[in-house]
């Protein structure tokens, strides 16, 4: 939990207590359902909770903004983001059905009110969102792809309407056919630990 403090300074009681209440939910959760690595577990707020907040460090969003979490897993990068944004609406989408559930409890433990989820495909989602948010597992080409119907045209951030995603290694040739659309932000401008020697926040304008 330090380590988020430690980036995050500005947070208020009821952000820190949300936070700190991750650790032993993830815990019970993950002995039940496995979101998240076992052996990773233990590595929780750096590389899961801080990774996720990664994404703050490109943006700021706005009170009202609509943002959408592809692939959401447990619910990364979606809940530690809506605790950091409150006034900001996150839905998350899954495939699968059982990590939706883990999402639904941990973030009515916390008591987020910001927070919607769908058990679903990214190609069954219609709604509108002005960011999709993703932990990237499938190249960027193919990201763009899915979420391109998403994006809604109204814009009320500084960055335009996009997605964003947390990207890690080489990515020149994923990213070369959107160089002109897109921002590449290195998180160990950001963050000391090794974890994010090679983590990337990747923005593409839709």
């Amino acid at each position: 939990m330090e380590i988020i403090l430690n980036y995050f300074t500005h947070l208020t009681d009821k952000q820190k207590q949300q936070f700190a209440a991750l650790k032993e939910l993830y815990e019970d959760w993950n002995s039940k359902i496995n979101v998240i690595s076992r052996k990773d577990i233990g590595n929780l707020y750096e590389h899961h909770v801080l990774h996720s907040l990664g994404i703050a460090k490109v943006i700021n969003f706005k009170p009202d903004t609509q943002v959408m979490d592809l692939g959401c897993g447990g619910g990364f990068p979606g809940i530690p983001l809506a605790i950091l944004f409150p006034e900001v609406q996150f839905h998350l989408i899954d495939s699968i059905g059982k990590k939706i559930k883990v999402c639904n409890e941990v973030s009515s433990a916390i008591g987020l009110t910001n927070v919607t989820t769908c058990h679903c495909r990214a190609e069954e989602e219609k709604g509108k969102f002005d960011f999709v948010v993703s932990r990237a597992v499938m190249p960027l080409k193919d990201l763009v792809k899915l979420v391109r119907k998403n994006i809604a045209t109204k814009q009320r951030n500084a960055l335009p309407n996009g997605l964003i995603c947390l990207k890690g290694g080489e990515l020149e040739n994923e990213t070369m056919p959107f160089r002109n659309q897109m921002i590449t932000t290195d998180l160990k401008d950001y963050f000391q630990e090794e974890f994010f020697q090679t983590k990337k926040v990747v923005y593409v304008t839709l």
